[in-house]
């Protein structure tokens, strides 16, 4: 009995694991960099799901959850596409909501810029050639970028929207 009270204050030990992984943050330093220069403040992304399986949003959900924490890198996660500057687009776009995303697309303020995550929105999907589905994002959006996967990791994703930071800076030069 003595024994069992005591396992109870002694100290527990547990496996070693590594909670920062280096290339995100290099990642994500660079990204924030990038976004002071473009952009001149935060990004703001407005996620839309034009009809996917779920597994990119879990993906974009994770960046903000604290082990990413990809707000401390300038990346904001927005509400209305009113406040957007990105608009990302997840799943193939499926018939029933193409007037939907279209609208989204609408709202948001210029310049716009959308980026299609996962295979499905950038056309590579199993769903592409359905009969509910009208296409991938670039059916219905000049698409800036594609960040292939399925799903694509959060690091993958962190390094789209830099490539897409990159773009932006050289479409601003010439």
């Amino acid at each position: 009995m003595a024994k069992r009270l005591l396992s109870v204050f002694e100290r527990k030990t547990t496996e070693n694991f590594p909670f920062r992984d280096e290339e995100f943050e290099a990642v994500g330093i660079n990204l924030k960099k990038e976004v002071d220069r473009v952009f001149g403040r935060s990004l703001a992304i407005r996620e839309l799901d034009s009809g996917s399986d779920n597994s990119t949003e879990i993906e974009l959900v994770n960046l903000t959850a604290p082990h990413y924490d990809v707000e401390r890198f300038g990346i904001t996660f927005v509400a209305s596409p009113r406040h957007a500057d990105v608009l990302i687009v997840t799943g193939a776009v499926t018939l029933n909501m193409a007037t939907a995303a279209k609208k989204t697309y609408d709202a948001m303020p210029n310049p716009k810029f959308v980026v299609a995550v996962g295979d499905d929105a950038c056309g590579f999907g199993i769903l592409n050639g359905s009969y509910a589905v009208l296409g991938c994002a670039d059916k219905l959006f000049d698409v800036d970028l594609k960040i292939t996967g399925n799903p694509p990791s959060p690091k993958d994703i962190l390094k789209g929207l830099l490539a897409l930071t990159e773009k932006i800076k050289k479409q601003k030069i010439l």
